[in-house]
């Protein structure tokens, strides 16, 4: 019998599929597609990535190349042609006793053209270089004429600087070349002007254009080469950059339309200026910025071309003028630049019924309180006297209610901090009835009060005078001494506590000055330029047309031109309104003099130039807010850093640069101080000024201390008392309790403490600039330096 063998139940019972070959060939595929081909996914990896991004990335080099080309093309049309919009050449000395005629002749000699205007009384030289197809307008500025030189340099395509072989760049030169640069060039081309006296020998000539073109270098890198114009193969090789050259972008100007005046004229109020449009389209609808006098609206822009010459009959063709821009009242710019303030639309308080009531009720008390006068005698009345004055002395206070008021603060003057509420000091309402003669008491009081005084002083000064090497230092620049004559929470009422001064809430809204009401402000103000630039672009005459400017509300002094002649840019939407605006500069390396929070300066910016009190505060790393965009005052302006200056100045769009110029009495040149560019525009910027109380910790045990030198009443610790303590060695602490009557105090720190520790209280208060003016050569006030009352005493 055969044994059965036992098996186990497989656990997993694996069915194979059948293989269905049915309709599985190609042919039989090709019959189900019926003729439908699959579009290849773009996400698929089957598609040849690299082939695709090389073709991607010919194609776009392809478009730029070609969108370049007509960018160049497109530039330079208005240029051809002999009767075609002139290339505007700003001519530049840099030293004394140069000719600028004799140098632009020189150019003019190398293709044998005439100069027009030269050796008249004419502000433009014209020359027509038929060789090069092109026309050429000189504005030669006489050599130490500064804002021409900067004016010039504002509307020209190119600069020719001239230098001389035998006199070295003078101070004034090297402050108009970083002045210029920080403005910002057009193409540069530099040149030695013709020497008929061979004051210099061929040999040492080829090294004195090495070190000109070392030193232009420094200014403009882009410089090759320094002709001399003495050579006549140098003199054609430097009209060839100037008529053939596409001209450099300046970044300023870009949507910018400018004009310079070739004939003007002044008529019952009217300004009108003729010229060709430059840059960008020019609308009747925008304001004009004339230089030096302000910003004006346009009634009309009407075309003034230049006969035409029929060359078969000899004859000249006048053409009629006709109207290319006309304003337009309901879409027009206003001329108001500020706001008028609304007193009444401030936040008022009417008191309840209650506190009506209550009024009522104390005035009638106090009536009833006084006995009525008897015939012929004077009335009894209550003064508001010191306490403990005597009725002989209390005859000599006059009653006057004008003298019981304190005088209004001025919100940029840190120096009007020490005279607020002191006159409220110590006063109660005494009858003079009542006054008892307290002299003899007080004077053994007094008596015994100024011989702790008098150790205390001394105590005090030794203490100070270790500090003094911190001050050499400036390792606290806003140290603060505590006055003793005056109480600290009247001297710092303005001033608060802040436990975090970059997360810390600061109302933007809060106290804010009346030049505030004054201003205007952007929701969004990079939206805004946006905008406006967009709308610029399709609104106007287009430049390269030659027309006439009708400028109205010009003073009859604008016609008068001196050096140069008269140039007006045209403004974007909005940029006649006034606000804050925030500048990033840097110091020039140059300037070893002083300078100061509120300093006078004169602001130059686009086609402005203002006389300006810029604050200045800390620039954050990537420009940001922070948290509650909260900046700390800076005192001075430091060699080396980045800071960001603030001044109310009317509204500008763009990249703009930025030149902060002093001027001095009794110097031509300014000076440069700093140079820089816009940051933005925006009023909620706090300007935190910070001050630092420092006191001694008299006795120390562990982590208490006896705190003195930094209040001199206890209830200076009252009032400061609920803010942060800080030491310089890093530990933090609060006031805990009042000591004696001279202002000592007991703190609480987190860690132990040593004697030779400080102990800081840190207060800040919100500043604002003061309100610009515009510039004028004719109105130099306030030219001598800073002014320095508004400051407070500052340790280091």
């Amino acid at each position: 019998m055969v044994q059965a063998v036992h098996h186990h139940r497989p656990t997993l019972k694996q069915q194979n599929k059948s293989f269905k070959s049915k309709h599985a060939t190609k042919s039989a595929l090709k019959d189900i597609a019926k003729g439908r081909t699959q579009r290849p996914s773009p996400k698929s990896t089957a598609v040849n990535t690299a082939a695709q991004l090389r073709f991607n990335r010919r194609n776009t080099q392809k478009q730029l190349q070609a969108a370049k080309r007509a960018a160049l093309v497109a530039s330079t049309r208005i240029f051809n042609g002999t009767d075609g919009v002139p290339r505007i050449v700003a001519v530049i000395p840099l030293c004394e006793g140069i000719h600028t005629e004799d140098a632009v002749r020189a150019l003019s000699s190398a293709v044998g053209e005439e100069l027009e205007g030269a050796g008249e009384s004419h502000t433009v030289w014209r020359m027509k270089a038929h060789r090069f197809k092109t026309s050429l307008m000189f504005l030669h500025v006489q050599c130490g004429r500064y804002w021409d030189a900067l004016d010039a340099a504002k509307v020209a395509d190119y600069v020719l600087f001239l230098f001389s072989p035998t006199v070295e760049v003078d101070r004034k030169g090297d402050t108009l070349l970083r002045t210029l640069q920080a403005q910002g060039l057009p193409t540069v081309v530099s040149v030695i002007p013709p020497d008929p006296l061979h004051s210099v020998d061929q040999k040492s000539r080829s090294a004195i254009l090495k070190s000109l073109l070392s030193f232009i270098q420094y200014f403009e890198p882009s410089q090759t080469r320094v002709y001399d114009l003495s050579n006549s193969s140098d003199s054609l090789v430097a009209l060839r950059s100037l008529a053939e050259g596409h001209p450099r972008e300046v970044k300023w100007r870009t949507g910018r339309p400018w004009l310079v005046g070739e004939e003007v004229e002044w008529e019952d109020g009217v300004l009108k200026v003729t010229g060709i449009v430059r840059g960008a389209r020019l609308s009747a609808n925008r304001l004009v910025h004339v230089p030096n006098f302000g910003d004006h609206a346009v009634s009309k822009v009407m075309s003034a071309p230049l006969p035409r010459n029929n060359s078969h009959k000899r004859i000249s063709m006048d053409i009629e003028p006709q109207v290319l821009s006309e304003r337009d009242p309901s879409s027009a710019d206003s001329l108001a630049s500020t706001n008028v303030p609304d007193d009444m639309a401030n936040e008022q308080t009417w008191p309840t019924e209650e506190e009506t009531n209550n009024m009522k009720t104390q005035e009638h008390c106090m009536a009833e309180s006084l006995p009525d006068a008897g015939e012929g005698i004077t009335p009894r009345r209550i003064k508001r006297i010191p306490k403990g004055m005597s009725e002989y002395q209390a005859s000599w206070i006059v009653d006057d209610s004008d003298d019981e008021q304190v005088s209004e603060e001025d919100s940029h003057d840190d120096a009007d901090d020490q005279k607020s509420g002191i006159e409220e000091q110590d006063l109660e309402m005494v009858p003079l009835d009542s006054v008892t003669d307290v002299e003899t008491d007080r004077k053994s009081v007094v008596a015994f009060h100024d011989l702790d005084v008098e150790e205390e002083e001394r105590q005090l000064k030794e203490w100070r005078n270790r500090v003094q090497e911190e001050r050499d230092a400036q390792q606290f620049p806003d140290e603060l001494d505590t006055p003793q004559d005056v109480p600290a929470r009247t001297r710092f009422a303005r001033y608060r506590g802040m436990r975090s001064f970059r997360t810390s809430p600061w109302d933007p809204y809060e106290n804010l000055p009346r030049d505030y009401a004054r201003i205007f402000e952007f929701d969004d103000f990079r939206r805004t330029a946006r905008e406006v630039q967009k709308a610029a672009e399709t609104e106007g005459v287009e430049p390269g047309t030659r027309v006439t400017v009708y400028v109205e509300g010009a003073p009859e002094g604008a016609s008068v031109t001196g050096g140069l002649p008269l140039l007006i840019y045209g403004l974007l939407e909005h940029e006649h309104k006034k606000t804050v605006l925030h500048f990033t500069v840097q110091r020039n390396t140059e300037y070893e003099g002083s300078v100061r929070s509120k300093d006078p300066l004169t602001l130059c910016y686009g086609p402005r130039r203002l006389r300006v009190n810029p604050v200045y505060s800390q620039h954050t790393r990537g420009g940001g807010k922070g948290v509650n965009n909260v900046h700390k005052f800076e005192r001075f302006l430091w060699h080396g850093t980045t800071v960001v200056a603030s001044v109310y100045a009317p509204v500008i769009f763009g990249r703009q640069s930025c030149a902060l110029l002093r001027e001095t009495k009794g110097v031509e040149v300014p000076e440069l101080v700093a140079m820089g560019s816009l940051m933005n525009a925006d009023t909620t910027r706090i300007i935190a000024k910070r001050i630092i109380l420092t006191g001694h910790p008299f006795k120390i045990h562990r982590k208490s201390a006896t705190v003195r030198y930094m209040f001199f009443n206890p209830d200076d610790v009252q009032y400061f008392k609920p803010i942060q303590l800080h030491t310089k060695h890093g530990r933090s602490g609060h006031i805990r309790e009042s000591l004696g009557t001279h202002g000592y105090f007991k703190a609480h720190f987190d860690g132990p403490i040593s004697q030779m520790d400080t102990v800081c209280m840190a207060l800040y208060k919100r500043v604002y600039p003061r309100w610009s003016e515009q510039w004028s050569p004719k109105s130099r006030q306030s030219l001598d330096g800073p002014t320095s009352k508004d400051e407070d005493i500052v340790m280091g």
